[in-house]
């Protein structure tokens, strides 16, 4: 099974834009097609974006339907303790926390929409890639 990282950017999208490629990546982990990676910073970053009321004002599904979404997705992730910390020296310093996952937890994919942020580090690993939820899709659902 692949090993994928999913930023809290794809989860939002998914909850705020129904039928979206963002929807069916979150369905097919659901469905255990793709095992998705969390660890203590990625916990932390979903619950803080889940709990901004303002993000969600014109969100097709209520607050209690979104954390029982989010439990479902946590159910089907495979939790993973960083050991080591890497300082890829990402732009945007608060993403580096994606890669120390991805790393840690030998992830073949991170799923973004900030691809710029996180190939922007001074250090390049060749073990995963960093792509958007549509190439994913694309290469691996079949």
């Amino acid at each position: 099974m692949i090993r994928i990282v999913i930023d809290t950017n794809i989860f939002l999208a998914a909850v705020l834009q129904p039928g979206k490629t963002c929807r069916r990546l979150l369905r097919l982990v659901l469905e255990g097609r793709f095992r998705a990676l969390m660890g203590e910073a990625l916990f932390h970053e979903y619950e803080d974006i889940l709990a901004r009321k303002a993000l969600f004002i014109n969100c097709p599904i209520s607050a209690k339907e979104r954390e029982e979404l989010f439990n479902a997705f946590l159910t089907c992730c495979e939790w993973v303790n960083i050991y080591y910390r890497w300082r890829p020296n990402l732009r945007d310093e608060a993403d580096n926390h994606l890669i120390e996952l991805a790393v840690a937890g030998q992830a073949k994919v991170i799923i973004t929409r900030n691809i710029r942020d996180l190939t922007s580090g001074e250090l390049v690993f060749d073990d995963f890639r960093i792509v958007t939820p549509e190439k994913f899709l694309k290469e691996y659902e079949k």
